[in-house]
């Protein structure tokens, strides 16, 4: 795969689940975790813990497809 698909690939797939991330976030319930559930500092928590998460599951997928092209790289010799 030529490095500029797999670059742009990368950054559209890290914004997708950053933005997944953020949506199934939305469901949990700060107000358990922090004093104040609607003020800023919580909100830029969210926003941190759904970057983290986001950006570890494109690494996921990212690692996998590269896994995946080099393991059928293997048999084609």
């Amino acid at each position: 795969m030529p490095q500029e698909v797999y670059g742009f690939m990368s950054i559209i797939l890290t914004i997708v689940f950053i933005g997944l991330s953020w949506w199934a976030m939305q469901s949990l319930r700060f107000e358990k975790f922090v004093k104040n559930p609607n003020g800023a500092q919580a909100k830029l928590l969210q926003i941190f813990l759904s970057i983290v998460v986001g950006y570890e599951i494109s690494r996921f997928f990212l690692d996998y497809l590269g896994w995946s092209l080099t393991f059928g790289n293997m048999f084609s010799y």
